[in-house]
């Protein structure tokens, strides 16, 4: 696979990542071992970069992962987890020095590690100064418990003001042919200051899989059940305009899933895809996007079919939008 720098002074990832949050039954049921083979599938394929957080499964992706790890010294992959939000006593948000430090400390021991190449505070802490948080980070830095730090779903404001402390090594935000906010200056903006830019959920929360998921077996835990984009008038009319994109990619020998990854890709060279799934066979159709090149004429096809703003209904519920910085 193709290598992209992890920011500025980052090491060299392979261009398409792996997200954990899977593992941890977000989208339905897994187990031990599935997930292992997905990680030996990672390897396999040139995979090297893992995302995965404290809130997955309150740990419990960080515990498969940290099994997988010392089964398998020597691994070689680069790790990301993240921090910052609270479940108890009601989910709140907490980027305190004292706080960050716990949840940091709670994933080394679930990943069996001491050190993390890349920390992301998850959710923003509104009431506390950015420049604050990023002063803890970089004692993080210092003390060589992290290679690097990041934000999850930021403003390209805040990314300034935090960058003018220290340096993000990245930025990670849901981004895809059907949730395309941060082309509103996020893109830009990593691209100026040599910032990654990490989309998760770049297949669309499994919509740009060969068949369509179906929201009526979604069980209660499902992350996207209260999604209105997968409410049943706005599920259909989804369907509806993906079923042409899937005919273009049928067209060009393509599958969906890894065309998905190949728009990411194209859309510039510091993007690092980190798509998620719970299987081997899944994961091999996601990296082909790594080995997919559009012409001109491709590139204008994808813009009729799925042009910016296309999805009906909003990507997340409205409890699920809470922290999220909405910056357009």
């Amino acid at each position: 696979m193709k290598t992209r720098q992890l920011g500025k002074g980052g090491p060299q990832v392979g261009a398409v990542g792996l997200g954990c949050m899977s593992f941890a039954g977000f989208y339905g049921e897994t187990d031990l071992a599935t997930s292992h083979d997905t990680l030996d599938a990672a390897r396999d394929l040139g995979i090297d970069f893992l995302d995965t957080a404290e809130l997955y499964g309150l740990g419990r992706s960080e515990e498969i992962m940290g099994s997988y790890f010392k089964a398998n010294p020597g691994h070689g992959f680069k790790i990301a987890t993240k921090g910052g939000i609270m479940v108890k006593p009601t989910r709140h948000f907490n980027n305190s020095e004292a706080a960050l430090r716990t949840a940091l400390e709670g994933s080394f021991k679930r990943l069996g590690v001491d050190y993390v190449d890349l920390y992301y505070i998850h959710r923003r802490e509104q009431n506390r100064p950015i420049e604050e948080v990023v002063e803890t980070l970089a004692t993080f830095i210092k003390e060589g418990k992290i290679g690097g730090f990041g934000f999850s779903e930021i403003a390209p404001a805040s990314l300034r003001r935090a960058h003018d402390v220290h340096p993000v090594t990245a930025v990670q935000s849901e981004y895809s042919l059907w949730t395309r906010q941060p082309e509103m200056g996020m893109l830009q903006t990593c691209k100026e200051l040599g910032v990654a830019f990490v989309p998760f959920s770049p297949v669309a929360r499994g919509m740009f899989a060969d068949q369509f998921p179906d929201p009526t077996t979604f069980a209660e835990t499902d992350f996207r059940k209260p999604q209105p984009r997968f409410a049943p008038e706005n599920f259909a009319a989804n369907c509806a305009i993906l079923e042409k994109f899937k005919a273009f990619c049928e067209s060009r020998g393509w599958s969906p899933a890894g065309t998905a990854i190949a728009w990411t890709l194209d859309r510039g060279d510091h993007n690092i895809p980190i798509p998620g799934t719970r299987t081997r066979a899944h994961l091999e159709q996601l990296a082909s996007g790594d080995t997919i090149e559009f012409t001109d004429e491709d590139r204008a096809e994808i813009d009729r079919i799925l042009p910016i703003g296309w999805a009906h209904g909003d990507r997340y519920s409205d409890a699920q939008m809470v922290g999220v910085e909405r910056y357009c």
